[in-house]
C-alpha cells in the first residue's frame, strides 16, 4: 500500500510539473510578441517625445553666443556643484541603508554603489530600468528577495514627493511662482496625501488584509502581501524617521548643485528661483522616457527658466551645459560602480527576466495543484 501511494505521488508530481511547464511555455510564447510590441511602442513614443522636446528647446540657439558664454564659466562653482551632486547620492545611500534595515545590513557605501549602478543603467537605457537593477544588486548582496527590497524604494519615492511638495511651498514664500507651477504643486500635494494614506493603511493592515488579498490570483496576492509586510516593517523602525531627514538633505543638495551651475554659467538668479526651476525639471522628467532624460530635461529646463524671464536663447544654452556637467560625472561614477559590483547590464537583465519567469511558473504550479487535488488524481 505504501509503495502504491508513493507511485501515485510520483505520477501526480510528474503530471503537475509537465502541465506547469507547458502552460508557462505556452503563455510565454503567446505573450512574448505582444509584450515586445508594447515595449517597442513605449520606447518609440518616448524617443519621439524626447526628440520633439529637444527640437523645441534648442530652436533658435545661437552657437557663437553659447560658446562665448561657455568660455566665461566659473569652474570653481561648477566643481562645487558636482561635489554637491555627488554628496546628494551619498545621502540617498545613507537613506536607503536605513530603509533596508528590516531586510538586512548593508553599508552606506555599498548602498550608494548600487544607486550609482542603477543610475548608470537608467542613463544609457530607455524607460529607466535602474530601479530594478539596484534592487537586484542589493537583493544579491543581502540574500533577500528582490520583492523584499522593493518596499524601501516605494518609501523613497514617497519621501521624495513629500519634500518636493514642502520645497515648492517654501519657494512660494520667497519667490513669485507661476500659476502653472502652483497648480502642479496642488496636484503633487494631493498625490502625496493619497500615497501617505495608502502607506498608513499598509501599516495598519493585518490578518484581515491577508484574507482579502487571498481572494486575488496567487502571484498578485503574494506580491501585495509581501509589499505590505515590507512597508509595515519599515514604518515600525526608528530608522524610518532618520531616512525622512536624509531625504530632505538629498533634495537640498541636488537643488543646490543645480543653482550653483546657474551661477557658474552666469545666470544671476536667487536660490529660490533655482529651486523652482529644479523642481520643474525634476517633476517633468519623473516619467520614464529616453535614456538620460535627453530631450525632456532640456525642454523643462528651458520652460522653467523662461517662466522667470530668462530669454529662450540663454535658457537653451544653460540646459545643455547643466545637463552635460551634471550627467558626465554621474555616468563615470556609475560605470565604476557597475564594474566594481562584479556584474554587467546583460546579466542583470537576464537575472530579472529569469526571476519573473520563475515566479510565473510558481504561480501556474500553485493554480494547477489547487485545481486538481492529489486524491482526485489517484482516484482516477
Amino acid at each position: 500500500m505504501d509503495k502504491m501511494n508513493a507511485d501515485c505521488g510520483l505520477r501526480i508530481a510528474d503530471l503537475a510539473v509537465t502541465k506547469c511547464e507547458s502552460r508557462v511555455e505556452g503563455a510565454s510564447a503567446e505573450s512574448q510578441p505582444g509584450r515586445s510590441a508594447i515595449r517597442n511602442l513605449r520606447s518609440a513614443i518616448g524617443y519621439l517625445l524626447a526628440l520633439a522636446g529637444l527640437i523645441w528647446a534648442l530652436r533658435g540657439l545661437e552657437l557663437p553666443r553659447l560658446l562665448g558664454q561657455a568660455a566665461r564659466i566659473n569652474w570653481r562653482l561648477i566643481a562645487l556643484a558636482v561635489l554637491c551632486d555627488a554628496l546628494s547620492y551619498l545621502a540617498q545611500g545613507k537613506r536607503w541603508r536605513l530603509l533596508l534595515k528590516p531586510v538586512g545590513e548593508i553599508s552606506t557605501l555599498r548602498a550608494t554603489e548600487a544607486i550609482y549602478a542603477g543610475l548608470f543603467t537608467s542613463e544609457i537605457l530607455p524607460l529607466r530600468p535602474g530601479e530594478l537593477a539596484r534592487a537586484w544588486l542589493v537583493s544579491r548582496w543581502t540574500g533577500a528577495g528582490i520583492i523584499a527590497v522593493m518596499p524601501s524604494i516605494v518609501v523613497e519615492r514617497l519621501f521624495d514627493g513629500v519634500w518636493l511638495a514642502v520645497g515648492i511651498g517654501l519657494t512660494a514664500i520667497f519667490a513669485p511662482l507661476p500659476k502653472e507651477l502652483l497648480r502642479t504643486a496642488d496636484a503633487l500635494g494631493l498625490i502625496v496625501i493619497v500615497a501617505a494614506a495608502l502607506f498608513y493603511f499598509a501599516l495598519r493592515s493585518s490578518a484581515r488584509g491577508k484574507e482579502e488579498s487571498s481572494k486575488l490570483p496567487g502571484f498578485i496576492s503574494s506580491l501585495i502581501e509581501k509589499l505590505a509586510e515590507g512597508l509595515r516593517d519599515i514604518g515600525r523602525t526608528r530608522a524610518f524617521y532618520w531616512s525622512l531627514a536624509c531625504s530632505a538633505l538629498l533634495l537640498f543638495l541636488q537643488a543646490l548643485a543645480f543653482w550653483l551651475v546657474m551661477l557658474g554659467y552666469g545666470l544671476r538668479l536667487s536660490f529660490w528661483i533655482g529651486m523652482a526651476v529644479f523642481t520643474i525639471v525634476h517633476l517633468g522628467t519623473a516619467i520614464p522616457n529616453a535614456p538620460a532624460n535627453a530631450g525632456s530635461y532640456q525642454f523643462f529646463c528651458v520652460l522653467g527658466l523662461t517662466l522667470f524671464g530668462v530669454s529662450k536663447v540663454d535658457a537653451a544654452g544653460f540646459s545643455l551645459v547643466v545637463f552635460t556637467l551634471l550627467t558626465l560625472p554621474l555616468l563615470a561614477l556609475g560605470f565604476i560602480a557597475l564594474s566594481h559590483s562584479g556584474t554587467t547590464l546583460p546579466k542583470i537583465r537576464r537575472e530579472i527576466q529569469a526571476m519573473a519567469k520563475d515566479r510565473c511558473g510558481d504561480s501556474v504550479a500553485r493554480r494547477s495543484a489547487a485545481s486538481k487535488p492529489p486524491h482526485d488524481l489517484c482516484a482516477r
